[in-house]
């Protein structure tokens, strides 16, 4: 694997990360292999800003649309199944693209996932603090026990915030901590492209993008799942805005701010975590316009 690469753009929501990861692909005759958790499915379109047809006709795409949320992909489990791709794709050409917000997910296939503590029981036990509680709950433990991995996650996931909780409860160790241990070596080169637009700019690309979403018919999409409701990949933004206009308790033009509000504030979640992330490796800072 001498002399090989692999490019990694990384960066916010509606950023640009698409366009400049296609821009490379074409440069570079490479595929590009997706790590944003909510384009994985086939279920999600308009709502996860998924490459257009156009786009994704201009170099050959992995892991877009590719599993079905009745199955949800966890880090891990991307991990397991997009490196042997990577490998196998390098036996072929020199450089890969790679492409998404979803840092956890880079990070697992990068560094490899640490052999964390489980325990069936204190996991049963946090969910039903969760139903007894709420999330709140749950969200104060881990700002007392791990505010750094606090700043990282999504607060608003309980999947994420349950399950570094029992590690935290069963190694009496920061989560944070943990996760970074034990990192494999890696057989190719990493270089990373950090698409991040100025404050202004992103949040005018955000409100953009919702607006046309909405446009391309985000609304139907949402009604056409809202009986899967409750399946862990459709707890995202842009979709439970408007399963909570469905059920009344927004207006349809509250549910939309809410979207623009929701998705600025988990461009901020992204950009702290690759913040954070790169901050002991080179990068290049994309600045689109």
């Amino acid at each position: 694997m001498k002399n090989k690469k692999c490019i990694a753009v990384v960066g916010p929501t509606a950023g640009g990360k698409t366009a400049h990861a296609i821009h490379l692909a074409e440069k570079l005759a490479s595929p590009i292999v997706s790590f944003d958790s909510r384009q994985f499915y086939q279920e999600l379109n308009i709502g996860v800003a998924r490459p257009t047809k156009e786009e994704l006709s201009l170099a050959p795409h992995h892991f877009i649309a590719s599993h079905s949320i009745h199955d949800p992909l966890s880090a891990g489990k991307y991990a397991e199944q997009a490196w042997p791709m990577l490998l196998e794709m390098l036996k072929e050409r020199d450089e890969i693209v790679l492409v998404g917000g979803s840092g956890l997910f880079l990070k697992v296939l990068l560094d490899g996932l640490d052999p964390l503590p489980q325990d069936e029981a204190l996991r049963l036990e946090l969910n039903q603090l969760l139903e007894s509680q709420g999330i709140e709950s749950l969200q104060q433990e881990l700002l007392d026990k791990d505010p750094e991995y606090a700043k990282q996650v999504d607060l608003q996931n309980p999947h994420r915030l349950i399950r570094a909780l029992e590690v935290i409860r069963l190694s009496g160790k920061k989560f944070s901590e943990l996760r970074t241990q034990n990192k494999k070596s890696l057989p190719f080169e990493i270089e990373y492209h950090y698409v991040l637009p100025d404050k202004e700019l992103l949040h005018q690309r955000i409100d953009m993008r919702v607006d046309l979403m909405m446009e391309m018919g985000l609304m139907d999409e949402a009604e056409s799942l809202y009986h899967l409701k409750d399946i862990q990949p459709l707890n995202t933004v842009g979709y439970k805005e408007l399963f909570e206009h469905k059920e009344g308790l927004h207006t349809l033009s509250e549910a939309i701010e809410w979207i623009k509000i929701h998705t600025k504030q988990y461009a901020k979640r992204q950009i702290t975590w690759f913040n954070k992330e790169l901050k002991n490796q080179e990068y290049k800072v994309i600045q689109p316009h």
